[in-house]
């Protein structure tokens, strides 16, 4: 997974040193310094970004096909390491000394720089230019919008969430992949009795717990019950669709659905993935990024074909949508409102961003861009129906959730880790959850 940033990565980011690499033959060098870039410059537009291995030349090569085509302004991307990017840019902003252009994921660290106005608002850009708006699936572009005000542009593929399965297994014991959760308890029981783990999970990460929560908060509720949370109502953590989420997950632990090593398990060093192409667990819910955890541990389980995929299931009775997706929908570039020429960052996202060259170059190291009319150029690319049904997953989305560590605050994201963690161990109750996340909110 070295040419992919997850949002894992991206949470844990803290403070340290940077890293920067410029383009060879378009820009200058040293820092984040912007350079201008031979004669006829007469403006940099500087850009911050965190992508590496094969994703981060697809970003150079846009830049440098950018830079060749324009004749008054030059793109200058500076790539960080993972660790200091979110402190740096956190001290840009405060210093009101931005890039032009930075890199993020959306949700609730892009909204705390948008009410301390410290973003331009994309908004008007967007709806003069229908054809560049209407270029990306709604339900990721609004994923950078709060209160009807567009603060990001997509600018990579889309992470959602799902179930691997292995075939091979679900052969053996003449299992069809579960639509229902009752389907899906019933799964469970006959892998259980074969002496298999049901589900891999990596509980000693915590994060994979919060899938969990957050897709049969969705499926029973629907996608208003965690908006209210997101948009800071009172109580809103006590919505009926919790509780019955946090007692369906603690039903699970009980009846051995994750097996007795689950809290022991990391997904830091794909302990869970493992689980699932070795045979000993049936599946695993985890976001898209695992497909290349397998790709580069296990090979064969691809190219023979015992990898297989599912959403999430539907609950019976339950009121939300059972196309909903969640993950992250894209990375976004934002633009800084301190910019010393908004104009030039817009054209740079405009024209330089997730054009078709880029798009291309993104498909053949495996990413799914957020753009529509690709099926015909995701169909003949390696892999290339794994990576339709993520694309189609994402297309047919009602609503595509930003996982609930990154929309909301860091104070709520690390409350819900801690107690839900709990609420798998069966130290609180799904009551005792709600009441602790309720005094959270507002932080």
């Amino acid at each position: 997974m070295n040419a992919r940033i997850s949002r894992r990565t991206f949470l844990e980011v803290t403070g340290g040193a940077a890293l920067t690499t410029t383009l060879a033959g378009c820009f200058g060098v040293g820092g984040s310094q912007s350079t201008g870039t031979g004669g006829g410059s007469t403006g940099t537009v500087e850009v911050w970004d965190i992508r590496t291995g094969n994703e981060q030349k697809v970003v150079q090569a846009a830049a440098a096909a950018y830079n060749s085509a324009q004749k008054t302004v030059k793109a200058h991307v500076d790539f960080f390491e993972n660790d200091p990017y979110k402190q740096k840019l956190q001290v840009a902003m405060g210093a009101k000394n931005p890039p032009d252009v930075f890199f993020g994921w959306g949700g609730g660290i892009l909204k705390s720089y948008v009410n301390a106005n410290d973003v331009y608002d994309l908004t008007p850009d967007l709806t003069a230019d229908p054809t560049w708006k209407n270029k990306f699936f709604p339900s990721v572009l609004s994923n950078a919008a709060f209160d009807g005000k567009y603060y990001g542009i997509p600018n990579a593929g889309m992470q959602t969430e799902l179930f691997f399965y292995n075939k091979e297994v679900f052969s053996k014991y003449k299992l069809s992949t579960p639509t229902t959760w009752s389907e899906l308890l019933n799964v469970i029981n006959v892998l259980k009795k074969n002496s298999l783990i049901p589900i891999a999970l990596a509980g000693s990460s915590r994060w994979p717990y919060l899938m969990y929560a957050e897709f049969l908060v969705d499926r029973i509720g629907g996608a208003d019950v965690f908006n209210a949370v997101f948009a800071g109502q009172a109580k809103a953590w006590s919505d009926p669709a919790f509780i019955k989420a946090n007692t369906m997950i603690q039903d699970l632990v009980k009846m051995g659905a994750f097996g007795t090593s689950y809290t022991s398990t990391s997904a830091d060093s794909n302990q869970d993935t493992a689980l699932v192409y070795t045979g000993k667990a049936g599946m695993m819910l985890q976001g898209n990024w695992n497909f290349s955890v397998v790709q580069t541990n296990s090979p064969d389980f691809i190219t023979s074909g015992k990898l297989g995929w599912f959403p999430f299931p539907a609950v019976e009775g339950g009121k939300g949508d059972p196309k909903n997706v969640y993950g992250n929908p894209c990375n976004f570039y934002s633009v800084a409102s301190s910019s010393k020429s908004t104009k030039n960052a817009v054209d740079y996202l405009k024209n330089g961003i997730l054009t078709d060259a880029m798009v291309k170059g993104f498909v053949n190291v495996g990413d799914v861009p957020p753009v529509q009319g690709l099926e015909s150029q995701l169909a003949a690319a390696p892999n290339g129906e794994w990576l339709t049904y993520n694309y189609n997953m994402a297309k047919n989305a009602p609503n595509f959730q930003l996982s609930w560590d990154q929309i909301l605050s860091p104070t709520q994201a690390q409350a819900s880790l801690t107690n839900l963690s709990q609420v798998f161990l069966n130290q609180i109750s799904p009551e005792t959850f709600s009441a602790n996340m309720n005094k959270t909110i507002g932080a």
